[in-house]
């Protein structure tokens, strides 16, 4: 099927580090909540091709609403605070397709 997407959805998560003193998601655990995001997509058999990809991104320049996410094709983004605000977007908006609109942002 040649327009069927590599990826059904593609879930980046900022982990930039500033050194300026500005607000940045990797002081507040963004690294962390990526590994644990991925580890929970692959107990959920949900990565790879043809389901979901979790990447860590450089900036996406909203640092000071962070940490933060975005979830393509749908262009929805999240912040969270913990591995229980990650279990719920992925829960709900990658396996339901349901917004989280208490995390969105």
């Amino acid at each position: 099927m040649p327009d069927k997407p590599y990826y059904e959805q593609h879930v980046f998560i900022c982990t930039n580090q500033r050194d300026d003193g500005r607000p940045c998601c990797a002081d507040r655990g963004a690294i962390e909540a990526q590994t644990h995001a991925k580890r929970r997509l692959k107990a959920l058999d949900m990565n790879g091709q043809g389901k979901v990809r979790i990447n860590k991104s450089g900036c996406l320049d909203r640092c000071e609403e962070g940490p933060v996410m975005v979830i393509y094709p749908q262009g929805t983004w999240y912040t969270y605070v913990d591995n229980h605000d990650i279990d719920e977007i992925i829960d709900e908006h990658i396996v339901k397709g349901n917004i989280v609109e208490r995390l969105k942002i």
